[in-house]
């Protein structure tokens, strides 16, 4: 995966973007965060990076990139952005904002059901209310696009994507601070559910997963 950044999103107080550091000139709240990002636990088949974050969204940004792996297979890949504005922002109605893209292949008679759009939508808000957190200001998109080969391509299947977008506020606790691992480990859910995989608890039957997919992870 990329090289690992985490600094202010001007340039200032960059610092071994290799290591995936952050100044220790961001406000402890921000660093309090990233810790927390760093040391949450997940599940195995989640192979995580640091990368480097957008530019210019907040003072402060972090970002991580993921892709869930089995049997040496990509099924999903997404990335998870940490935004930090110590003066608050109107927008967020907050000081922090979490900022995410999933992507993931479908069978084409998946990609084809009328409800994907909101059953996707319903995993991103299902997984956070599932490990007990608050999602303020949610807002995204789910898109879905098919892919038809021809020419030189023309003997490759046609493939489906989905592609989920989103952003939320999340709650901030003691001294300002979110509880940025339980987020991670909130999106991982997500990223396993579009991925195919099922629960990594006791089965709900109320959760409906999407079969696994044919095909490499989405460039």
């Amino acid at each position: 995966m990329a090289a690992a950044q985490g600094q202010r999103s001007d340039g200032a107080g960059e610092m071994d973007g290799a290591q995936g550091m952050v100044a220790d000139t961001a406000p402890p709240p921000f660093r309090a965060a990233v810790d927390a990002l760093r040391e949450a636990r997940l599940r195995p088949q989640v192979e995580i990076d640091p990368t480097r974050p957008p530019q210019r969204l907040a003072p402060f940004a972090y970002a991580l990139e993921a892709a869930v792996v089995e049997d040496d297979e990509d099924l999903a890949d997404g990335r998870l952005v940490l935004l930090h504005d110590p003066a608050g922002h109107e927008a967020w109605k907050g000081t922090f904002r979490l900022v995410t893209l999933v992507r993931a292949e479908l069978e084409p008679e998946m990609a084809a059901d009328p409800l994907l759009p909101e059953v996707c939508w319903s995993w991103l808000t299902g997984a956070l209310q599932a490990r007990g957190l608050s999602c303020g200001e949610p807002s995204g998109t789910v898109t879905r696009a098919g892919s038809h080969y021809f020419g030189g391509l023309a003997e490759r299947p046609p493939a489906s994507q989905i592609e989920i977008r989103a952003s939320w506020t999340p709650r901030e606790g003691a001294g300002g601070v979110p509880d940025a691992g339980a987020h991670l480990a909130a999106w991982c859910d997500l990223l396993c559910q579009v991925a195919g995989l099922p629960p990594a608890g006791p089965a709900d039957g109320s959760v409906v997963t999407l079969p696994q997919r044919r095909g490499p992870r989405l460039s």
